[in-house]
């Protein structure tokens, strides 16, 4: 029958040996270990074969740590030669651009609104340009330009391939647009290498409400969980001198 009426308490002191939720208030245990010398030596024996399971030496494993740095160096530096080779493609598209983009300021027109165009046509090269020298100096960047990018790409290519056809556009002035296709394709390639994979909508949601959970929990609101230390019993010198 003692070992019954013990069994909740005896429950809610290993509990607290392991760090975890007792399921009652620590007053209760230590007014009923007070009044329970069985209990108390459970006790005592229960803290004594926790601190010597947590003092067991642990099991010898294997060292692969140079194995694996052996196979990592190669990876990066394949890696860090494609980005290098990609950095440096977009550095000579931008500077090609910013070449093309500059005799419209330095000529005049014959005329306000051919001027204004020509300086309106500069001012969207020399934009493409920064855009692409940005990137190509900070890789990071890349995902954040592709919206516009991308868009206005597509865009030109096709009315300019409409208009190729429709005779309203010379030939080279169209192959100069082939600077904006392929720094577009570079930057696309930076902004793809540079991506982290990320949880995905579902898994969005879990971290969030995982958050709320937790942060609830902090709080008080729902169910608050205890935790308790890994020792809460008062030290027994004799067995402390004993296991040492």
């Amino acid at each position: 029958m003692p070992v019954v009426r013990c069994a909740p308490f005896r429950e809610a002191i290993s509990a607290g040996l392991d760090g975890e939720d007792p399921g009652m208030p620590q007053r209760w245990v230590d007014e009923h270990l007070a009044g329970c010398a069985a209990c108390r030596g459970w006790a005592e024996a229960a803290a004594e074969v926790t601190r010597r399971a947590r003092l067991v030496p642990a099991p010898a494993v294997p060292d692969v740590t140079a194995a694996v740095l052996g196979r990592l160096p190669a990876a990066r530096a394949r890696r860090s030669w494609v980005d290098a080779g990609l950095r440096v493609a977009l550095l000579a598209v931008g500077a090609a651009q910013l070449a093309v983009s500059l005799p419209a300021f330095l000529g005049a027109g014959s005329g306000a609104a051919p001027v204004h165009l020509a300086h309106e046509t500069g001012a969207w090269n020399l934009g493409l340009a920064a855009c692409f020298l940005v990137v190509a100096a900070r890789p990071r960047l890349a995902a954040g330009a592709l919206p516009f990018l991308l868009s206005f790409t597509a865009v030109l290519a096709w009315v300019t391939l409409a208009d190729l056809g429709a005779g309203h556009v010379h030939a080279a002035r169209a192959g100069a647009h082939l600077l904006l296709v392929g720094g577009a394709v570079l930057v696309s390639a930076l902004a793809l290498r540079a991506r982290t994979p990320g949880p995905g909508p579902l898994g969005a949601v879990r971290e969030w409400t995982g958050r709320v959970t937790s942060r609830a929990g902090r709080d008080g609101v729902g169910t608050t969980v205890r935790r308790v230390p890994a020792r809460t019993l008062p030290a027994d010198p004799v067995a402390e001198q004993r296991a040492a």
